[in-house]
């Protein structure tokens, strides 16, 4: 049997760009991507995110800075958090294989990485050209009814199988929320 390590993320999410820095370290590690909207599972399930409460959100930020610190990831706390990653979500459901993985990995470095808005359409222009992206059919296909139910679907399906928060991984059907987590997940990957 082929084991997969699903992986739960959002953009707005800086402990998942924490926890994909640490996979693009890992070899032979089966990832499958899931996106979610991270906003609307905590409106699914009645949470408050940090970035609301203002003693969570200094703390986090001073989190994601000791954590990249401690594994050498290049992190910069995005001066316009948090953002809606509607767009962005949906844009990554929409693309081809061929694309995904650059897209994914652009858009965490931009916002996380680099400190720029990826909710201004012309970032998300710099983005999608970076990427080979083809603009005009970027933007109808994340218009496109069948997207949208498919992001609210996986959205709804993770809420379902209770994960409240990204990253979170799931292995053999046992969840591990947060980038903290990831060596459990991979123990019971390589269980």
């Amino acid at each position: 049997m082929n084991k997969i390590i699903d992986f739960y993320f959002d953009f707005i999410s800086p402990y998942s760009y924490l926890a994909l820095k640490k996979i693009q370290n890992l070899n032979n590690i089966n990832i499958n991507y899931k996106p979610i909207l991270l906003g609307g599972l905590h409106k699914l399930g009645e949470i408050t995110p940090p970035a609301f409460n203002e003693r969570k959100m200094k703390n986090m930020k001073n989190d994601c800075v000791l954590i990249a610190k401690k594994n050498n990831i290049e992190f910069k706390w995005n001066s316009k958090f948090p953002i809606n990653t509607l767009s962005l979500m949906r844009g990554y459901i929409s693309l081809d294989t061929n694309h995904k993985s650059d897209y994914f990995k652009n858009c965490f470095d931009a916002y996380w990485k680099n400190n720029i808005d990826i909710s201004v359409e012309v970032n998300v222009n710099d983005i999608l050209e970076k990427t080979g992206i083809d603009k005009d059919n970027f933007y109808k296909k994340i218009n496109d009814q069948k997207v949208k139910d498919k992001l609210k679907n996986l959205t709804n399906i993770a809420f379902n199988k209770d994960i409240f928060g990204a990253p979170t991984f799931v292995v053999n059907n046992k969840i591990f929320w947060g980038q903290d987590r990831l060596d459990y997940a991979l123990d019971e990957y390589n269980s």
